[in-house]
């Protein structure tokens, strides 16, 4: 009996042991715990999309999918939406500058967790996902297409069975409503495109459930990484919640100048363009009864701060997704933390981002901030082992 007990003794000691060692590689504070937890848990839930019938519907989706890569949604066959938004390139495609039909002004934003969003395209040109794709369709200098040709083309095809098993007769619909039926099918398969579970995730899933031992795993100079990001970086001003944006618009001290004499407007141009468009959840075509969401839009108004700004993109799977800004002008991760090390806060609106300031971080510091940006991106890499 004496020895039993003190074979149970040594066992408890032992993992009385282990837990504290494991422990004591959770270098987070208490606080820095919770504001881990506050970036997840991830996959976010979400309800289908009320202004698109479509939505969760998966013909639509089917039919969206398949739409996104085929070019009879531009006028001469050339292109389609997969020419800049590549599945295989996590639906970017690594240039600085998206190609159209021409070079065009910005950088082609990845199309991963777009549910995580309120405004969509740079300068927020579109409050729903559906009616961000109609832009491409419409823009001369990118698939240059119109409900009509549209209408046409979808006639003569292999989608005009199941476009009118979801939106009834082609023949019937005047073509703007062909138009938005397209879009809808786009943006019901687009909502689905969504990133996965990532070291990052189990490292905060295993700090909500008490598994410290679990916790553990995620690398150290991770940990010092989120660490700066959470605290001295400030980074989750902006990049917060489970998608690592704060879904609106800021200023960080890019230039947005596109070429001598021409200038990107940014937040302040898209606005315009938004609260011009019949495509929008204040709009005629929004399906949902109630419009809800359009508050948003009957609310905000253009004023000079959003000169220059641009919408935050999620941090999720970015490390996949180079380079960077809306401009493309920074290559790669390290070159985005250097640019944060030593921001010129001249180049900032008088009246904008008054929470930046350089970070002067040491070349350790750094490489613990990138190696924890890479740990949002890993899902990929992991997906083996999970």
């Amino acid at each position: 009996m004496i020895l039993k007990f003190k074979q149970m003794t040594t066992a408890c000691t032992l993992a009385v042991m282990l837990i504290t060692s494991a422990a004591a590689e959770v270098i987070l504070t208490p606080t820095e715990i919770d504001q881990t937890l506050a970036h997840g848990p991830w996959p976010m839930k979400s309800a289908a999309d009320p202004s698109n019938r479509v939505s969760g519907n998966p013909s639509a989706i089917s039919m969206g999918k398949d739409l996104f890569s085929d070019p009879l949604l531009s006028r001469d066959g050339s292109m389609s939406c997969a020419t800049c938004h590549d599945p295989k390139r996590d639906f970017s495609d690594a240039e600085p500058r998206a190609k159209g039909r021409i070079l065009l002004d910005r950088n082609t934003p990845s199309l991963n967790n777009l549910r995580a969003h309120r405004w969509f395209g740079w300068g927020g040109t579109s409050d729903t996902i559906w009616g961000q794709s109609i832009l491409p369709i419409l823009n001369p200098d990118e698939l240059n297409n119109d409900g009509e040709n549209l209408k046409r083309s979808l006639q003569s095809s292999v989608f005009a069975e199941p476009y009118e098993t979801l939106f009834g007769t082609l023949a019937d619909q005047p073509p703007q409503h062909v138009l938005v039926n397209v879009a809808k099918a786009l943006g019901a398969y687009q909502e689905t495109i969504t990133t996965g579970q990532t070291s990052f995730d189990r490292f905060r899933d295993a700090l909500e459930s008490g598994d410290m031992k679990a916790a553990s795993a995620y690398p150290e100079p991770a940990q010092r990484g989120l660490q700066i990001f959470l605290g001295r970086g400030r980074c989750v001003f902006c990049h917060s919640g489970p998608a690592f944006t704060n879904a609106e618009f800021h200023d960080v001290a890019i230039p947005y100048f596109i070429e001598p004499g021409r200038v990107d407007g940014g937040r302040h141009a898209g606005l315009k363009q938004l609260l011009n468009s019949p495509y929008t959840l204040d709009g005629a075509f929004n399906d949902d009864p109630k419009k809800a969401g359009a508050w948003a839009l009957r609310n905000v108004r253009s004023n000079h701060a959003n000169f220059g700004i641009f919408r935050v993109p999620s941090l999720r799977g970015a490390s996949r997704t180079a380079p960077y800004m809306h401009d493309g002008s920074i290559a790669d991760l390290e070159a985005v933390v250097a640019h944060y090390n030593q921001i010129n806060t001249e180049r900032l609106h008088a009246d904008g981002e008054a929470i930046l300031e350089p970070l002067e971080l040491n070349t350790g510091q750094v490489g613990d901030l990138v190696k924890f940006l890479h740990t949002l991106g890993d899902d990929r890499e992991t997906a083996s082992t999970d």
